[in-house]
Formats: C-alpha cells, sequence, structure tokens
C-alpha cells in the first residue's frame, strides 16, 4: 500500500491542475501582482459547477436510478452526521456558532475538490460509472442545515426557521447549478452530451488549471491567519479529512461503491466546501468568526486534500477493495 501512496502522490503532485495550483501559491508568496478579475473567477465557477451537474446527469441517465439510490442515501446521511460529530469536538475550544460554523463547511462537500478527484481517476485510467456527481449534488445542502440547526439550538425559542434555512441552502448559486444541471443531463441523455461535449468536454481540464490557479491565490492569502486559528484548529483540519475520508472508504464499498467511484466517495466525504457553505453561513451566522472556518478549510484542509488527501483515499480505497 505504502508504495501505492508514493506512486499516486508523484502521479497527484505533477498533474497540471495541482501544478496550476502550486503556481498560484507561489505567485502570493514572491508578492506577484498576478490577480483574476471577479468576474472571471464567477464566470468558471459557473462552468464547472454546471459541467459537473450535467455530467452527472447524463452518466445517471445511462446507469438508472435503481443502481444509485442505495449510495444516495448513504451519501445524505453521512453528510448529515459529519457536522453532528465535527461540531461535539470543536465545541471543546469553540463557542457553539463558530462550532458550527466550521462543522457546515466540514459536513458539506467541495466540487473543486471533487473535480481535481476525477481528474486524478480519470487519468490514472480507473474505472468509474460517472454517477458520482449526482451525490455531490445530494451532499450540498443537508450537512449545511444540519449544522445550523446546532448553532441555533441553544437560542430563543422560535429563532430558528426550517424553511429559511432549507430555502437559504437549496438556492445557492453552488447546489442550485449542481442540481439544475443533474436535471438537464438526467433529461438530455446521451444525444445532449454529443451536442454539449465540444464545450463541456475537453475544455473542462483548462478550465479547471485556471480555476485552480485562483483557488492557490486565495489559499494562500489565508496562510497568515493560522496563527489566529491555533493548533487544536489546525489538527482538526488535517485530521478531520483523513477520518472522514477512511469512513468514506468503508461506507462506500458497504454502498456497493467500486473502483474510481469508491475514490470520489471517499473525497466526498473527506473534502470540505468553500463555496456554498460560506455563502450560507455568512448569512445565516452572521456572527460568526471567518477567521475560524475560512482558514481552516482554504489554508489547510483543500491544500492537503489536493496535493496530500487524493493519492491517500485511492490507495486505501484500492487497498480495501484487494483486501
Amino acid at each position: 500500500m505504502f508504495t501505492d501512496v508514493v506512486s499516486a502522490l508523484e502521479f497527484n503532485l505533477l498533474s497540471p491542475p495541482i501544478l496550476f495550483f502550486a503556481l498560484g501559491v507561489v505567485a502570493t508568496l514572491v508578492r506577484s501582482d498576478l490577480k483574476f478579475p471577479e468576474p472571471l473567477y464567477a464566470g468558471l465557477t459557473i462552468y464547472l459547477l454546471a459541467a459537473i451537474g450535467f455530467k452527472g446527469g447524463v452518466a445517471l441517465s445511462k446507469a438508472g436510478l435503481g443502481q444509485v439510490w442505495l449510495p444516495a442515501l448513504g451519501a445524505v446521511a453521512v453528510s448529515a452526521l459529519i457536522p453532528v460529530w465535527s461540531f461535539l469536538v470543536l465545541r471543546v475550544k469553540f463557542a457553539r456558532v463558530d462550532a458550527a460554523a466550521i462543522a457546515a463547511h466540514y459536513g458539506s462537500v467541495s466540487a473543486v475538490t471533487f473535480l481535481a478527484a476525477v481528474n486524478f481517476v480519470e487519468s490514472r485510467g480507473v474505472p468509474q460509472q460517472g454517477f458520482m456527481a449526482a451525490l455531490l449534488a445530494l451532499m450540498e445542502a443537508p450537512a449545511i442545515i444540519c449544522a445550523l440547526c446546532l448553532a441555533r439550538s441553544g437560542g430563543p425559542a422560535g429563532e430558528f426557521s426550517w424553511k429559511h434555512q432549507a430555502h437559504e441552502a437549496l438556492t445557492g448559486r453552488g447546489v442550485l447549478l449542481l442540481i439544475g444541471g443533474l436535471v438537464v443531463g438526467l433529461l438530455a441523455g446521451e444525444r445532449g452530451w454529443k451536442a454539449c461535449e465540444g464545450f463541456f468536454g475537453q475544455p473542462f481540464q483548462g478550465v479547471l488549471a485556471l480555476f485552480l490557479l485562483e483557488m492557490g491565490l486565495v489559499a494562500s492569502r489565508r496562510f497568515g491567519d493560522l496563527r489566529k486559528a491555533g493548533w487544536f484548529l489546525i489538527l482538526f483540519a488535517v485530521l478531520a479529512p483523513l477520518l472522514h475520508g477512511v469512513l468514506g472508504v468503508f461506507l462506500g464499498h458497504a454502498l456497493g461503491l467500486r473502483g474510481g467511484d469508491l475514490t470520489l466517495f471517499a473525497t466526498l466525504c473527506a473534502s470540505a466546501s468553500y463555496i456554498a457553505a460560506p455563502a450560507a453561513v455568512r448569512v445565516s451566522l452572521p456572527e460568526a468568526n471567518p477567521a475560524f472556518y475560512l482558514t481552516a478549510v482554504l489554508a489547510v484542509t483543500f491544500p492537503f486534500n489536493l496535493t496530500f488527501g487524493l493519492p491517500l483515499y485511492h490507495a486505501l480505497a484500492g487497498w480495501w477493495q484487494g483486501a
């Protein structure tokens, strides 16, 4: 297994998207004036999320709902449960609202980490069925709603509104594009994919590389906040994805996932949201400290998963299936 990890790690670190991410980090460290215009960043985000949802919907139309319903139920369940134990651990050092805000990010999922995992699996020629994007769409909202419930459960009666929180979680840009693209792909099927392949197919890798260049710039700007976060949060930001990745391998295998799908499910469980969750937390928990939840996700967990996590989860999935 150790040899598999080293091989996968070397392969991952030398892939163009990861190298572009490293370039973004270096650009910030040397104080370059490299900067993405906000409209370009928003455009790249919209493209990637729509492409993920659309590809997942097309794959789902070929696989059929009968093959997906059990992994889907498991995905929703684990997405709702991760914030609970994360919240309990974080309450050791943080106030209720900050613990819940951080837990929301670790229960929800990162579309970009998932994209990197798909690229990693495909580049290594590992077979996958392609419907994991459907689970990505399903795992965004439950964790956010659950964590917001935990934050408000200690407040005055009537302060929490299920309707309001569900609306905020489900209508955010990330979730809406993923679910909407999924429905479009499901309805359009293979014929629709052939019509759009020239736009959502080959250009996808280049757009992902550019987006990760921007994420390298963003993540490295948070490095200075690590002192404020403290060692407890830094350790949590490393150990939590490892624990959740291991859980994802065991649970995914029990749900019938194999090959690249098992690696992707483990990655989803290990990832932490920095698009949907920050937007929801900013609106619903304005008193939560962004220096905690953004630093943990962007400065620690995201780079860790992108560079070291993916090869580890892939090697563990391969070892567990072999065992």
